[in-house]
């Protein structure tokens, strides 16, 4: 039985082949459409964005579909950068210069003030239409400065208060337990295995 994951990210397959861990199961990517044409994902939301991709990668395998959208969510900024994650300090894409303008931004907030949380929505769409919904997030605090070297994006400014880490100092599997996508990817796999069986 083959599944689609809408992107181009080999890490994202290699983490729902695990939580999955199953070998009837063979995950695809969009690297395995050589004619798919990525949408404007144009929601206001995260779920929005993820039904988006979801549904036009599902019009073009014809199979059972995941799509994800995520990205950081600041208190003391309204929510911001939000959807926005990924290009807020303009295009082209660029962490440092996203970390950058996110600590301007919060220049002067106290620490108390700095709370913020990583937010994932996980699309599923099946070729008869029915479609699916889960989120995860893990909630977090964006210090003043960078910690640590691994992840991407804002991890090495967002603070687990509980593990005393940034999210960039979290070995890989730590980050894949209790991350914003492991933990929608989590609660999808009981949802797929219950799919699968009806197709």
């Amino acid at each position: 039985m083959q599944v689609l994951l809408a992107t181009m990210n080999k890490g994202k397959v290699m983490e729902l082949e695990e939580l999955l861990n199953d070998e009837k199961i063979e995950i695809l990517s969009l690297s395995d459409l050589p004619n798919y044409q990525e949408v404007e994902e144009s929601g206001s939301t995260f779920a929005e964005n993820a039904f988006i991709k979801a549904r036009a990668a599902c019009a073009a395998g014809k199979m059972i579909t995941l799509a994800d959208d995520s990205g950081l969510e600041v208190d003391a900024l309204a929510g911001a950068p939000g959807i926005f994650s990924a290009r807020y300090a303009g295009e082209p894409k660029n962490d440092e210069h996203n970390i950058e303008k996110l600590l301007t931004d919060l220049e002067g907030v106290p620490e108390e003030n700095r709370t913020a949380r990583f937010r994932c929505a996980l699309a599923i769409i099946c070729p008869d239409g029915q479609e699916y919904l889960t989120e995860g997030s893990v909630e977090g605090r964006i210090l003043t400065e960078r910690i640590g070297t691994g992840g991407f994006g804002y991890d090495p400014v967002f603070y687990l208060p509980d593990l005393q880490k940034t999210m960039a100092e979290l070995s890989l599997d730590e980050k894949n337990c209790l991350s914003h996508r492991a933990r929608a990817f989590a609660k999808a796999v009981p949802l797929l295995t219950a799919l699968m069986k009806s197709f």
